[in-house]
């Protein structure tokens, strides 16, 4: 399942919880956990959000590990919108119903791990019986899922956020220079990918199509040589080169340089507006080739990282979400066996395997490189080995990322000048950050 769903937009009305079995599921028991049965089987309880066909992609994950063990019977519950997901586990962690394991997006990890309600993982990852060592992971990517030095979650894959380009419009643009042969020179500059982006806007055309998120956002400001948090303080409406990348999307929004994908109306959204030739640049993750797929010519469209002050390369904002166990789990060895074969290398390569997520896990990146596509693939691997999750800081203050993704969602729509919106922005953040403390 793709890690974007985070900030990917889904109007789901109501929450299926459905029950997709390995074998025959018994009930409940105790606080949320089902029990084990008369023939010493024990049913694992484990939760996700997406749709039906999302789920699709466990199935041979499950299998496999139904064979392997037989002692234990997995009971999935789904719920198909993220935007519902988190507040039914909250519900379900304060009942004590909630399932043995579970995914949490990456912001809403600091919170649980905030209000301790998840289990240690450390020296299980590190034990003998461990299928995924913690080395085998890159550290930046655990984002709020440690605290402390502890580990409370490991991620399930990720989704780097690279530029997508359209070569058919970057010509028609009179645009020569080829993106991705740029970055491989070290000339990948900021100064060059605004100057194309300007030659976009001449040409009729979109430069640049984002989504309002940490990735896009922060990724730009990376591009700019910013800081958003410095030792704990959220330094972005004072620092400098911040405040040039976000005065550059405000401007770019206003003049239609940029689009945002979270304006695009409905049944024409950046997917569609990418295939249809309206942008040069689209930002986004693997799952953008699914929108290729469906549509597009596979040959005009390759990737690139976002651009550096310099043309050397940057760390990379990386979506990601984590599997945890429930501290009150009645079946903790048993979860954990699940949750390490699951994150392991065997069972990445058997849940990622056609789809449109990056591994997260070292030894596993055959899940990219056998696609072949696009001619670029390896640089959703770089970008994850250097990459970076939402910041610590920002994950753990509850709702705090949305908070300041909608503010920023204003000033891009022009509905609030630029510097008492910079100013507004430090007390929003400053207020929650007061309230958590």
């Amino acid at each position: 399942m793709s890690a974007n769903t985070s900030f990917a937009k889904k109007a789901a009305l109501a929450v299926l919880a459905v029950a997709l079995t390995a074998s025959a599921c018994s009930g409940t028991n105790g606080a949320g956990s089902a029990g084990g049965g008369k023939d010493g089987k024990v049913t694992l309880r484990w939760s996700t959000w997406g749709s039906a066909e999302d789920m699709e992609a466990f199935k041979a994950f499950t299998d496999e590990f139904a064979k392997k063990h037989p002692d234990i019977t997995l009971k999935l519950e789904q719920v198909a919108s993220y935007e519902d997901y988190h507040p039914k586990l909250l519900t379900q962690l304060t009942s004590k119903t909630a399932p043995d394991v579970f995914y949490v997006g990456d912001d809403f990890i600091g919170k649980l791990v905030a209000e301790g309600v998840l289990a240690p993982l450390d020296a299980q990852l590190a034990g003998p019986e461990s299928r995924s060592k913690p080395a085998d992971f890159f550290e930046g990517i655990y984002g709020g899922a440690k605290k402390g030095g502890v580990t409370y979650g490991v991620p399930n894959d990720t989704n780097p956020e690279v530029l997508w380009f359209d070569k058919k419009v970057l010509a028609e643009a009179g645009i020569t220079e080829d993106p991705a042969a740029l970055n491989e020179s070290g000339n990948w500059t900021m100064a060059k990918y605004l100057e194309m982006n300007a030659k976009l806007k001449a040409a009729g055309k979109y430069g640049s199509i984002f989504w309002n998120w940490y990735g896009a956002n922060y990724s730009l400001v990376n591009g700019f040589g910013g800081k958003v948090w410095d030792g704990g303080r959220f330094v972005a409406p004072s620092d400098p080169k911040t405040r040039q990348a976000f005065r550059t999307l405000a401007d770019g929004y206003r003049d239609k340089t940029f689009a945002s994908a979270d304006l695009l109306p409905e049944g024409n959204g950046p997917g569609t507006q990418f295939i249809k030739h309206k942008a040069g640049f689209y930002a986004g993750g693997r799952w953008v080739v699914e929108s290729i797929q469906k549509g597009g010519d596979l040959q005009n469209y390759d990737i690139v990282p976002f651009p550096s002050e310099s043309g050397q390369p940057i760390p990379a904002a990386v979506a990601a979400s984590y599997l945890t166990v429930n501290k009150d789990s009645k079946h903790p060895k048993e979860a954990f066996t699940f949750l390490s074969e699951f994150v392991s290398k065997e069972g990445q390569q058997l849940r990622l395997k056609g789809g449109s997520a990056v591994p997260s896990i070292k030894g596993a990146e055959s899940v990219v490189t056998d696609a072949d596509y696009p001619a670029h693939a390896k640089t959703f691997l770089d970008l994850r080995d250097r990459g970076f999750a939402n910041y610590p800081d920002e994950v753990a203050v509850p709702g705090l990322t949305k908070a300041i993704n909608d503010h920023l969602l204003k000033i891009w729509e022009g509905k609030i000048g630029f510097d008492e919106a910079m100013t507004q922005l430090q007390t929003l953040v400053d207020g929650m950050k007061g309230k958590q403390g």
